[in-house]
């Protein structure tokens, strides 16, 4: 029985990564998400239900537009495909079993869930305009406030009020970023990193937080390295080449939350199967 409930897990990911490609769209243009239809950015033409099958979809259309022939990024299949193996991680690192699961169980992998969507999205917004939104940031709180008082009145977690001192962190900082760094500096980048960072604690717990944010400097420093790496130019080609590409590149600032989010994620499936098994 438990194969066809990971299968089931599986299809649920799938779909929410389908909601992920939408909601990065859309959160940065202020656009609903919940109750207006997906449509084509292209055409703008409103899909219909077999256009937005995760997966069998973008196989079936060839990678296009049914109504524009606009070629669709692999990237949303690639996201449909790796949020379904997340989810089904996440569920086997905490031996989700319709056997032997108890209430506490399903409860930590429905707001394991939610935590890996926030994630996901702010991570995806992240990579795409470097900006850490601070609505999504908002609901992954709200979502752990509601964990915190489950713990604290079903599970009667006695160290529920180290969430108390995180959350009291986090109303200093949302204090600091609105009354003095939006007076002195156009963007609060760094502060928006630190209360993803609070986020982390309040789900993950210190150690997993701590990890996070080792592996996080040593991936961008990888990236880095390999950016160059790829990005080295034939010895042959022409010096004005080389002046007019350094004057008109641009250089991208490092999505720090981007790469937060995805270790994060990864750091918490692995510590589940060491604490679990």
């Amino acid at each position: 029985m438990d194969i066809f409930l990971y299968i089931i897990i599986f299809i649920i990911g799938t779909l929410f990564g389908s909601f992920f490609t939408l909601a990065v769209y859309r959160i940065p243009l202020k656009q609903d998400i919940t109750h207006k239809r997906s449509y084509c950015p292209n055409c703008n033409h409103k899909l219909g239900f077999l256009d937005m099958i995760p997966i069998l979809s973008y196989i079936c259309l060839k990678g296009k537009c049914r109504y524009c022939g606009q070629k669709i990024r692999p990237r949303y299949l690639i996201l449909e495909i790796l949020s379904g193996i997340v989810f089904v991680l996440f569920a086997m690192s905490i031996k989700l079993s319709v056997y032997t699961t108890d209430v506490s169980t399903l409860v930590y992998f429905v707001f394991g869930v939610i935590y890996i969507t926030t994630l996901f999205i702010i991570a995806g917004i992240d990579k795409e305009s470097h900006k850490i939104e601070k609505s999504v940031l908002l609901f992954g709180y709200i979502m752990q406030t509601i964990y915190i008082i489950y713990l604290y009145i079903v599970e009667k977690d006695p160290n529920v009020y180290r969430y108390v001192i995180y959350l009291l962190i986090v109303f200093i900082l949302s204090l600091i970023n609105t009354f003095y760094l939006r007076k002195k500096v156009k963007n609060s980048y760094a502060l928006d990193v630190l209360q993803l960072c609070v986020l982390f604690l309040m789900f993950t717990y210190e150690a997993i937080s701590i990890l996070t944010i080792d592996f996080t400097l040593l991936a961008i420093a990888i990236s880095l390295i390999a950016e160059k790496l790829l990005n080295v130019k034939p010895i042959k080609q022409k010096k004005e080449e080389n002046k007019a590409d350094k004057e008109n590149k641009e250089e991208m600032p490092v999505p720090v939350g981007f790469y937060l989010c995805i270790t994060n994620i990864i750091c918490l499936i692995v510590a589940n199967y060491y604490i679990f098994f």
